[in-house]
This record gives C-alpha cells, sequence and structure tokens, in this order.
C-alpha cells in the first residue's frame, strides 16, 4: 500500500467517574484523513480542511505523533509521509479533536510500513500529540480512538490498556454547545487535593462501573456514572448543564456528565427510542437558550479507526 484514507472517530473521555482513566468511541462521529507514501524523509502536513489548524508539522499533533512514531523505528526508511485532514471535530469541543488526529495519523503511518508496531506501541506515540495539543500525554482520548469501545487506563509505568465490553443496546447523546472549552484551562481550575471520604465514593465508582459492564448489569452501570470531584467544578463552564443532566435524566437517559474537558455533555440511553426522546428534549432547551450547538445520537464504535480506501 501506497495510501490510506481512514475515517478517526471522536470518543467520550473523563466518563463521569473515571477522571483521566475511562474513555468509549463513537460512531459516525469523526475526521477523515489521507496518508500516503512521498519521496522525501520525514512528515508533511499538505492539507487541512474544515477547520483553521497549523500545517506546519511541528505544531500539529498529527505531526507529532507521526513524528513520535518515525522515530522509534529500528531501520531507517528512505520515503516519508503526506498527511491530509478533513476536519470535522471541532478543536476544544470535548469529544477528541486532537486525539482523533494523533491516533489517526499513527495508526495509517503503521499500517503503510506493515505494522511494526503494537497498539499499545501507537497509543504512546498519539499521547504525544496530546502532550502538544494541552500540555499532558493523557491517553484517555487516544485509547478508544485505536482500540474502539470502553478502555480504562491503567496509570502504570508502562500503562496498561484494558478493552472493556460494551453494554448492549447502548446509544449516547452528544450535546456540543458551540463554545470553546480548553483542555489545558479546565484542568487548571480543579482542585490538587480531594476529600478522602469522596475519593472513596469515586474510586467505588469505577469498579462497579468496570464490572456492570462486564455482567451487562444496566441498573449497576447507571449507579456508577456520577463524579463527585471533576464535574461540581467543571460543569460551571458550560451554560445550562445541570438543566440538561436533570432534563436527561427525567427523560430516561441511564446517566449523563461532561464529555472530556466540556463544553459536550453525554448522555447513555439504553435503546434508540429512549436516545431520540432524550436528544429531542435537550434540543428544545438548548434552542431556547439562543447558544449554537449540534447534538448527535451514535453508537459506541467497537472497532475504533476504520481504513476507508487503500491503493
Amino acid at each position: 500500500m501506497n495510501e490510506l484514507t481512514i475515517f478517526s472517530p471522536a470518543t467520550v473521555a473523563n466518563i463521569s467517574c473515571g477522571f483521566d482513566v475511562l474513555g468509549c468511541c463513537l460512531d459516525g462521529i469523526g475526521d477523515e484523513m489521507t496518508i500516503r507514501k512521498i519521496p522525501q524523509k520525514g512528515i508533511r502536513i499538505s492539507k487541512i480542511t474544515g477547520m483553521d489548524l497549523p500545517l506546519e508539522t511541528e505544531n500539529n499533533v498529527a505531526g507529532v505523533a507521526g513524528l513520535a512514531l518515525l522515530k522509534k523505528l529500528k531501520e531507517d526508511i528512505n520515503f516519508g509521509f503526506e498527511i491530509e485532514i478533513v476536519k470535522k471535530i471541532k478543536p476544544g469541543s470535548g469529544i477528541g479533536s486532537s486525539a482523533a488526529s494523533a491516533a489517526g495519523a499513527v495508526f495509517a503511518i503503521n499500517h503503510l510500513l506493515d505494522k511494526p508496531f503494537t497498539e499499545l506501541e501507537l497509543i504512546d506515540f498519539a499521547r504525544e500529540g496530546e502532550r502538544l495539543a494541552c500540555g499532558f500525554p493523557i491517553t484517555d482520548n487516544v485509547a478508544p480512538a485505536l482500540l474502539g469501545g470502553f478502555t480504562l487506563v491503567k496509570h502504570d509505568e508502562p500503562q496498561k490498556i484494558l478493552k472493556l465490553p460494551v453494554l448492549k443496546d447502548l446509544f449516547i447523546v452528544i450535546l456540543h454547545p458551540q463554545i470553546e472549552i480548553k483542555t489545558s484551562e479546565a484542568r487548571a481550575i480543579l482542585p490538587i487535593q480531594v476529600d478522602l471520604n469522596l475519593a472513596v465514593k469515586q474510586w467505588a465508582n469505577v469498579g462497579a462501573f468496570v464490572h456492570a459492564l462486564h455482567t451487562q448489569d444496566e441498573l449497576l452501570f447507571a449507579a456508577s456514572l456520577h463524579d463527585y470531584i471533576v464535574e461540581p467544578h467543571r460543569s460551571k463552564l458550560i451554560p445550562g448543564f445541570e438543566e440538561i443532566k436533570d432534563t436527561a435524566l427525567e427523560q430516561g437517559a441511564l446517566g449523563c456528565g461532561i464529555s472530556g474537558s466540556g463544553p459536550s455533555i453525554f448522555s447513555f440511553c439504553k435503546g434508540i427510542q429512549s436516545a431520540q426522546n432524550v436528544k429531542d428534549k435537550l434540543e428544545k432547551i438548548y434552542r431556547s437558550k439562543n447558544i449554537p450547538f449540534q447534538i448527535h445520537i451514535s453508537k459506541i464504535n467497537p472497532v475504533g479507526i476504520q481504513i476507508v480506501e487503500s491503493k
């Protein structure tokens, strides 16, 4: 192969109780990227449509992630890679915009090199793009983008990424207010120390969340989706968050919370009809606020990045 076109999906991270450790992959929401071999060594970002983002390789998350991969190659190659991005995930949206670009770049380059690296190694390279984007090499967006489904990041050295089962017939409603919240700023407002009682409740919810997925227990899944530590601070940055959350739960959502750093809000729903009911109500609320927004219904994408075309 000399060229790949891929779909690189949006993701939800910081799932309620799982700040910096839990994420999931969305279906049908994402970027399209084309990566091809070129005679010149290195990486060249030739075109970005949809968003105003830097073309300079060292200033672009896809470029930085790709360079991290090339640096680890055990043998020299006499060619390089050109990247084109059709950007559909808005930066600062809270649904993994930078992760989609970084993960997509390393996925495609690895395929064009005949897969010298494992999925876990690709996650490490993609994290370098996240470091550029927000100052931290966070993993909870790039992991589900590359692996699909739900993922849990175990913060050892080296990190361990655990892929979790998906609850049957699970849908997710994503409400994206058209405002920008930078990850670095959203992290800056978080407390450095937390109350021990709240911490105990939080890590109990993480355990319950994982067990609920393994046992297909939707009631336990819903009961675990509570954030005692991060949401109380970040929710203040999102207009109408409490009203949105209350309405989603009243309409039967299993849980509702902040996607990533925000401003996007996720609502997990059992079945398409429940998801449609939640979407209709949330849409009505946000129309009344005169704030531009987008809203989507998605299933959980079980495979992550997908090849659209190869040449």
